[in-house]
């Protein structure tokens, strides 16, 4: 068995269940926003279907290191080791993506106000991701 391809699977795996986790999270909190909004009259903010998808970009991370790490032609133990360590982080970025995407839906709901804010903190979760994934492929070059 090659330990490259465990990274490879992990790389994929970890950041896919981040993602459905944090999917997860944001999309209940939007249905019970939703549900508040309905109950006392107001109008249901649309905008909280983007909340909910967040942290399905994370899942793409995954994707990419995962075929990045294929191509590297690195020893196996560091395929392992990025795989592991970066679709751990990936993940973990996409799991705390949702938790403040269900956050913002919730507060959106009450207040109807603050949807740029929300977004500009969603976005910074996102950077985790985003440098990981970078850093990993430097790892990966290096």
């Amino acid at each position: 068995m090659n330990l490259a391809f465990i990274g490879m699977a992990a790389a994929l795996g970890l950041s896919a269940a981040g993602s459905a986790f944090g999917a997860g999270f944001a999309g209940m909190s939007s249905v019970g926003a939703w549900k508040k909004c309905y109950a006392s009259g107001k109008p249901a903010p649309f905008i909280m279907v983007a909340f909910s998808g967040a942290p399905l970009t994370q899942t793409i991370y995954g994707f990419l290191l995962m075929n990045f790490i294929r191509g590297a032609g690195v020893d196996p133990g560091m395929a392992l080791g990025v795989g592991l360590f970066g679709g751990l982080a990936i993940g973990l970025s996409a799991l705390f993506q949702g938790k403040c995407a269900a956050a913002a839906a919730d507060a959106l709901g009450a207040t109807g106000k603050g949807t740029a804010n929300y977004f500009i903190v969603i976005g910074i979760v996102e950077t985790v991701a985003l440098f990981t994934l970078v850093f990993s492929l430097l790892l990966l070059n290096g």
